[in-house]
């Protein structure tokens, strides 16, 4: 039998083969990004390697994952043809789960950088100097919807549409590996450490485990949201790699350890504390999926009781 998640409903479209969703994956997102991407750059909003300059920069880069919102949409409505519900958007109280998610986000971001301050990768400056400059604070207020913004696409792209595709189509073990893969190819350039790829795919791993378990994507959503935005905007370091060039919302931060432990320029997510925090936190959601699972599914002697009723 199939593995479903989200919604059983028949798609009255083409569904891709598993094998070739994340290829199609990829191709929308090249198609969509890079005439912005290109654009931003001879702008002058982003530099060469398409890193934002300032937080302007970083505001306008939500047209790039906008456009790939829209376009997967499309690929979702018009060659798929079936609804947002089936890739994840579904679910009553969607505000609390994301809410829910957002506040662990956050917490998760705060824990990391404790602990690699503890330990010696990171020394504190300044108490949040952000509160000094009302216009600092403006930015990072813009910064949290354009944060929400693309991590909320991203997973509508990958742990939305295209997991549900893959297992759709294959199961649930080539949906974690495949939709991981493609999550972490599109993260791929010359500069990115075997650690800080390493970390990318677990965290795919991490939110298939978390809408597996959760069966919708809200939940996530608010995850990542917090993850970025935080890590972006509370602490003067880099996330993703990339800079937002305002001061620290919490408390500037100081790398002064080894990379493994900071991240060295990709910060706190290139930590290897990142990279084990990601994995206990997947092994905890699968297992309650296959708890779940396991208590959802019917006993021995159940249908021949409910024939006698």
């Amino acid at each position: 039998m199939t593995p479903i998640i989200f919604s059983d409903e028949t798609p009255k479209g083409w569904l891709a083969p598993g094998i070739a969703a994340p290829v199609i994956c990829i191709l929308l997102f090249a198609v969509s990004m890079l005439p912005f991407d290109y654009g931003l750059t001879y702008l002058g909003f982003t530099d060469a390697n398409g890193s934002p300059r300032g937080p302007l920069g970083f505001c306008l880069l939500l047209a790039s994952f906008i456009a790939v919102g829209l376009a997967v949409y499309g690929w979702v409505r018009w060659v798929e043809k079936r609804s947002l519900e089936s890739v994840g958007l579904r679910g009553e109280q969607r505000f609390k789960k994301f809410s829910i998610g957002l506040a662990g986000g956050i917490a998760s971001m705060g824990v990391i950088v404790t602990a690699i301050t503890l330990t010696g990768g990171y020394r504190a400056a300044h108490l949040a100097p952000a509160f000094a400059s009302p216009a600092a604070l403006g930015w990072i207020a813009l910064l949290f919807a354009g944060f929400a913004v693309q991590a909320s696409v991203e997973e509508f792209v990958f742990r939305g549409w295209l997991f549900s595709t893959v297992l759709r189509r294959w199961n649930t073990t080539a949906a974690f590996l495949l939709t991981s893969a493609a999550f972490t190819f599109l993260h791929l350039s010359p500069r990115t450490s075997l650690l800080m790829l390493t970390m990318t795919f677990v965290f795919s791993i991490f939110a298939c485990a978390w809408v597996a378990r959760s069966n919708s994507i809200w939940g996530v959503m608010g995850w990542h949201t917090g993850w970025n935005w935080f890590g972006g905007t509370g602490f003067d370091v880099p996330i993703t790699g990339l800079e937002s060039g305002l001061p620290a919302l919490a408390v500037k931060l100081v790398p002064v350890g080894p990379a493994y432990l900071n991240g060295g320029g990709h910060g706190p997510e290139g930590s290897v504390f990142t990279v084990a925090m990601l994995t206990v936190a997947s092994l905890i959601l699968l297992w309650l999926a296959r708890s779940r699972k396991r208590n959802d599914a019917p006993r021995p002697g159940d249908q021949t009781q409910g024939d006698a009723r």
